[in-house]
């Protein structure tokens, strides 16, 4: 959670008071969603101060650039800067209700439950508590396999189709030498089902890049270019297995313009790439923790409006598997979240082992 130079002046600039009021609207955005004026929060605070200080207060945070006025309102909400330096600076992050973290116990207990079951039933258990849209990128698949092929889909690219054993099926895009014939593409699907179907790609690997290596597989060049390619892409280039995401619906409700729904849409469309799943396990690597982003700040939600808390979690051996995460309007509960996504990763952690 990096603080941009102009957020940390900004912190050191507020004044007890001015903390104190700039809290308040942001509690109040965090409660409401609505504006709220000084006089609204001169009564509420009791502290003595007029609507004109509350005022000249907040005239102060807007040129900061921590708060803006919503069309013609009186009233004030916090902008993306200021729930960034709420969320970096001011926000006292409670502890997990005891029903809460019993529920996630309850929910991710392995008991006679898949791997896969247990996160979908985060994923929806993480929505329901939240009333936001929950997600979790399940840990990279290693499976025995049923059939591979690569597919032709046009000038220099390919598909490499994998079916497991339990029935998942997985595509990846590499690219292929310009004008390949059909036949190398034969030639290396044949030759990489032969040695891959009823075993894992791990436990193949390295026979298969040995035999490629020492020339003794009966390829021509491209096919054996093309097996390289297609076992890189599966070999940790290409990370994380499948993204679950539950409870699009609560990121709805509060939706009344047409143009929200259109970007909200946008978010939904932009989850369903594998593109996004590599950006959020990245941003999971990047993190020791908790990654919060606020509104515009991921370029993935800058389009709906939307935060999004994230946790990565880790395997027995404290690699980064996966993460899990909660995605909301920028007015979620923050201090609510954080906690509740934080534990969730690591009741997930010691689940999957």
């Amino acid at each position: 959670m990096g603080m941009q130079e102009g957020q940390r002046t900004a912190i050191g600039e507020l004044s007890e008071r001015s903390r104190e009021i700039f809290r308040h609207i942001v509690d109040a955005y965090v409660e409401t969603g609505e504006p709220i004026g000084s006089r609204t929060i001169s009564r509420r605070l009791g502290m003595n101060l007029s609507p004109a200080t509350i005022r000249n207060v907040m005239a102060d945070l807007e040129d900061l650039g921590l708060l803006y006025a919503p069309h013609t309102s009186a009233g004030r909400l916090p902008t993306d800067l200021g729930l960034r330096m709420f969320v970096n600076g001011l926000l006292e992050v409670g502890n997990l209700s005891k029903e809460d973290r019993e529920s996630i116990d309850g929910q991710c207990a392995a008991v006679g439950r898949s791997v896969p079951e247990v996160l979908e039933e985060a994923t929806t258990l993480l929505s329901g508590l939240s009333r936001c849209a929950g997600l979790v990128v399940a840990p990279k698949t290693n499976h025995t396999l049923k059939h591979i092929e690569f597919v032709h889909l046009g000038p220099g690219r390919a598909l490499v189709v994998i079916v497991t054993e339990g029935g998942l099926v997985e595509n990846r895009i590499i690219d292929v030498p310009m004008g390949m014939p059909a036949s190398s593409l034969v030639e290396a699907s044949n030759y990489l089902a032969a040695r891959l179907v009823g075993r894992t790609i791990d436990e193949a690997r390295a026979e298969i890049i040995g035999e490629l290596e020492s020339q003794r597989a009966e390829l021509d060049s491209l096919a054996s270019g093309v097996v390289e390619a297609g076992l890189a892409t599966w070999a940790g280039g290409d990370k994380g297995g499948a993204l679950i995401v539950r409870g699009q619906a609560h990121l709805l409700q509060d939706v009344t313009a047409l143009s929200d729904l259109e970007r909200i849409r946008a978010l939904f469309t932009a989850l369903e790439t594998k593109e996004a799943l590599v950006r959020l396990l990245d941003a999971a690597d990047d993190a020791q923790g908790v990654q919060i982003f606020v509104g515009a700040e991921s370029e993935l939600f800058s389009l709906a409006g939307c935060s999004m808390v994230l946790a990565p979690y880790r395997n027995s051996r404290e690699q980064i598997v996966g993460a899990v995460g909660v995605i909301g309007p920028t007015r979620i509960n923050y201090a609510r979240i954080i906690p509740m996504v934080d534990y969730t990763a690591t009741v997930i952690g010691r689940v999957i082992g």
